[in-house]
């Protein structure tokens, strides 16, 4: 797909893998239209972005319904038309299922599942209109295979995948490309931030940066995959995993010691930065 002049929707835009692929599509001459809560935030990318693409913000939450169907609107109303969605807005609170709140679980599924279904519903005739576009989700790999102590995250990102995967089918012969991108761990303050509590079976698998999660969400658009997980090998992996649980099961303890290695080499090195920062 050609992206000058095309106009681009990226929800959770304002950091991380979001910001990044607004960059990437800005580098290609799309029109964009960022979305997050936070408009400060919003504003700061949008204002890097301005020099090399033509750039709104919509601070607003993803699962209203109501904020879903204005900034299509708005979007329509600023460019004239919408060519591609990405939902990559995400939330994750980390713990066993009985040690988060009722209210954080339900929202891990407002915003992971019930979002993207909601804005895809909607884009569908926007892209009808403008003769054919994309709709790109972020997944995870945690929605390829059960993950302890993030069984929500994981049940809605498995929702996703199969969303997605039945999507893709049902418009098929519209000109309307639905893919999944899957990436495992991402170098970005979604999981950085809150290192302690992100499980090490995470951080058994190779960290992607959020650069190259955003190309692949740019190569989904026109290429023939449904979905790309990130790296393949882990893709390959969580397949095995889900197939065979007994295999899943067996090689869990061996992947969490190389996570747990991970992780601490990890928080030895953020330590070393603060105390380099503070000196």
């Amino acid at each position: 797909m050609i992206f000058k002049d095309k106009t681009v929707i990226v929800t959770g835009g304002s950091e991380g893998v979001g910001a990044a692929v607004a960059r990437l599509f800005a580098d290609a001459g799309a029109n964009l239209m960022l979305v997050a809560r936070t408009k400060k935030n919003l504003d700061a990318v949008a204002e890097e972005l301005r020099d090399r693409s033509r750039v709104e913000t919509f601070a607003m939450d993803v699962a209203d319904a109501d904020s879903c169907a204005d900034l299509f609107k708005k979007t329509n109303f600023e460019f004239g038309r919408i060519d591609v969605l990405v939902n990559n807005a995400g939330f994750h609170q980390r713990g066993p299922v009985d040690a988060v709140s009722p209210a954080d679980l339900g929202r891990m599924i407002d915003v992971n599942l019930k979002a993207p279904i909601m804005l895809a519903r909607i884009a569908i005739p926007f892209l009808r209109e403008a003769g054919g576009g994309a709709i790109i989700n972020v997944g995870s790999l945690a929605g390829r295979t059960p993950v302890p102590k993030s069984a929500t995250y994981a049940a809605s990102k498995a929702g996703l995948r199969s969303f997605t995967y039945s999507l893709a089918d049902e418009l098929n012969d519209q000109n309307i490309k639905v893919a999944l991108v899957s990436p495992g761990p991402i170098d970005t303050g979604f999981i950085m931030s809150d290192i302690g509590r992100v499980s090490d079976l995470t951080f058994s698998q190779p960290i992607s940066t959020a650069e190259e999660v955003a190309q692949a969400v740019l190569d989904l658009c026109s290429n023939n995959q449904t979905e790309q997980s990130m790296p393949r090998i882990s893709g390959v992996l969580t397949t095995l995993t889900y197939l065979m649980p007994w295999l899943g099961r067996s090689v869990r303890p061996m992947l969490e010691r190389r996570g747990a290695r991970v992780k601490r080499e990890l928080k030895r090195k953020a330590r070393q930065q603060e105390q380099e920062s503070n000196e």
